[in-house]
């Protein structure tokens, strides 16, 4: 992936120096994002639903239950797929100028059912392992029922952009001795102390990974 975009649909317009078409930055924002929202302009309409996802290699794969409307109308159609990492809220001394630091990627292309026994492992194993790497090897995997009743769509990341705001503030010049606070206040996501099930065996200890 260089650092060109692969489609002008993809292509960073507004404030294009913060868009970013290089594999490391995208891949490392869809590594630390937890949920996609994923677009389609579906029968009755366009719709987004949140999705969990997971990514080997250069393929996004999304996950749902197989009589889920939206996956159903994406077999072989074109979806948008986002995410969004919020790193902080950007306060000005004019309303105009407030934003937000954050790093998000848009993915457009065409999504496929996975069907193929060996990329259905490698799938379910990289939306499992969002919670924690290596969990799926730690828990009971899916059975042929359950496989049954799982639909998973794989969408290529070809059509990928990254755009990535950070730093404070862009007032105005004649703003900026105005009597008003400016600056950023950060905003993280982060893990807290697990919670044991309440059915939990005495004994089992936790695992490293989470």
């Amino acid at each position: 992936m260089s650092n060109e975009p692969a489609s002008d649909r993809v292509r960073v317009r507004r404030l294009a120096e913060r868009g970013s078409y290089d594999q490391q930055t995208v891949h490392a924002i869809l590594d630390e994002a937890l949920v996609a929202h994923v677009g389609i302009a579906g029968d009755r309409g366009p719709v987004v639903l949140p999705m969990t996802f997971g990514r080997a290699a250069d393929t996004l794969y999304l996950h749902g239950a197989v009589g889920n409307d939206l996956l159903v109308q994406a077999d072989g159609a074109d979806v948008c797929v986002t995410v969004t990492l919020l790193d902080g809220l950007v306060i000005a001394r004019s309303a105009f100028h407030h934003s937000m630091n954050y790093r998000s990627v848009v993915v457009r292309g065409p999504a496929r059912r996975v069907a193929d026994p060996d990329e259905l492992e490698l799938a379910l194993r990289s939306i499992t392992d969002r919670v924690g790497v290596g969990r799926y090897d730690d828990c009971r995997r899916p059975d042929p029922s359950e496989i049954r009743k799982t639909r998973v769509m794989a969408v290529p990341l070809t059509e990928v952009s990254a755009k990535v705001r950070t730093g404070g503030p862009v007032d105005d010049e004649a703003d900026r001795d105005l009597d008003h606070w400016a600056g950023v206040v950060p905003l993280v996501t982060r893990r807290g102390p697990v919670e044991p099930a309440a059915d939990l065996p005495a004994g089992i200890p936790t695992p490293p990974y989470l």
